[in-house]
């Protein structure tokens, strides 16, 4: 049997993190309406490109780590923030979407050079 190339394995893990965060916010009864208009936020973070590519890097990357979230969930449950779990559930199903679709984090050389390979 042929082994999974890392690059197909990283955009399944993307889709499982994309299906699950999307069942827990359904399952938490989140609005999809709020789900729509948040989903595509930390794209936002594309902005940081305006002043050069490292800074749009570390900036865009800061935005596309799983780290940030998780961080926003902990923080939502133990504090009894449970209003910013459901916007940390969405920031997790857009990273997850966009590893789904190949788009990985960058590096300092330029938007389109990523983890995944050349955009």
């Amino acid at each position: 049997m042929k082994a999974l190339s890392p690059n197909l394995l990283r955009r399944l893990e993307g889709a499982c993190a994309f299906l699950l965060a999307c069942l827990l916010y359904h399952d938490l009864a989140g609005s999809w309406l709020t789900f729509v208009l948040l989903f595509f936020v930390p794209d936002l973070s594309m902005l940081g490109y305006l002043a050069n590519p490292r800074v749009g890097a570390r900036i865009y990357n800061a935005g596309h780590t799983y780290l940030s979230p998780l961080a926003l969930a902990v923080v939502a449950y133990f504090s009894l923030g449970a209003p910013l779990f459901n916007p940390s559930l969405i920031w997790v199903a857009h990273i997850g979407f966009d590893r789904l679709l190949g788009y990985g984090l960058k590096y300092e050389t330029g938007f389109k050079d990523t983890d995944l390979g050349k955009l």
